[in-house]
């Protein structure tokens, strides 16, 4: 298959699979190029970047930025910024700060709605070997499972952890323009991740008159309708059309959103991505 599944998640972040693991897993699914877009870090890249040239496989650098605006929660992928960038990795290391005290807050409240967690429990079960490796909510609902208090990922975050349940804590974020921002200095493209998702197009415009490369048209949770007037949008805007699985791995049975390559774009995409890529400020 010439295709391209264009967001992934390794156990830099919440995925449950290795960095190789995740480029393995894609090479046997058949595909041709896969990017690794761990949220707020970049710490898995080197070791995909390994392993697709040891299988020959393209790998594309990426990373899912968390960013806020006017209390709603949109996130930013970047592909091909330079991680190895000073400034760049400042900038994420304090994302990562900013999700290390919402995750001690969400325990806190847990604790307070008579739930024994701990965050000695929650980074034991990510089993995170390094500062800039990320720890999210689905670490806190992984203990939430494996304690019994809850029988899925999907119920953890629907009565504690989503927006608005009963343990849920927002932490000040970035906003979107602000991570365009980062992006656009660090070499990178930037595109919106799964509109779909955020339940108000008219946060769309505003971004791609600021300067927005790419819409994620094809993910798991869009419907036939969405993705269809996404690319639509796209087309109009003359903006790079992404797709991916948003894969995370596979709890009891469940993966979560998709399997590598149920959402994919044509390999070309992924070439379309490098070439456009910033060469400096």
């Amino acid at each position: 298959m010439n295709r391209a599944d264009l967001h992934t998640h390794t156990t830099a972040s919440d995925g449950l699979l290795a960095p190789a693991a995740v480029v393995q897993r894609a090479h046997k699914a058949g595909l041709a190029a896969v990017a690794i877009t761990d949220h707020d870090t970049m710490a898995g890249i080197e070791e995909a970047l390994q392993e697709g040239q040891r299988i020959g496989m393209t790998v594309v650098p990426g990373v899912e930025i968390s960013t806020s605006l006017d209390g709603q929660d949109i996130h930013m992928l970047g592909y091909y910024p330079d991680w190895r960038q000073t400034r760049w990795q400042e900038r994420l290391s304090g994302l990562r700060e900013g999700r290390t005290l919402r995750n001690e807050r969400i325990v806190a409240r847990l604790r307070e709605l008579g739930l024994s967690v701990s965050m000695a429990e929650v980074l034991q079960t990510a089993g995170k070997t390094g500062s800039d490796e990320t720890v999210g909510r689905p670490h806190i609902a992984a203990v939430l499972m494996e304690k019994g208090y809850v029988d899925s990922m999907a119920e953890a975050f629907d009565r504690y952890l989503a927006g608005g349940a009963a343990a849920y804590v927002a932490v000040p974020k970035v906003t979107p323009l602000e991570a365009m921002e980062w992006i656009r200095e660090a070499g990178g493209i930037c595109v919106l991740a799964h509109p779909g998702l955020y339940g108000d197009d008219r946060l769309i415009e505003p971004l791609i008159q600021a300067g927005l490369d790419g819409i994620e048209t094809s993910h798991p949770d869009h419907s036939p309708e969405q993705e269809s007037a996404y690319r639509l949008l796209a087309e109009r805007h003359g903006l790079i059309m992404t797709g991916g699985s948003d894969f995370h791995g596979e709890r009891r049975g469940v993966v979560f959103h998709g399997e590598i390559g149920s959402r994919t774009v044509d390999a070309e995409v992924a070439a379309q991505l490098g070439r456009a890529r910033r060469r400096g400020p």
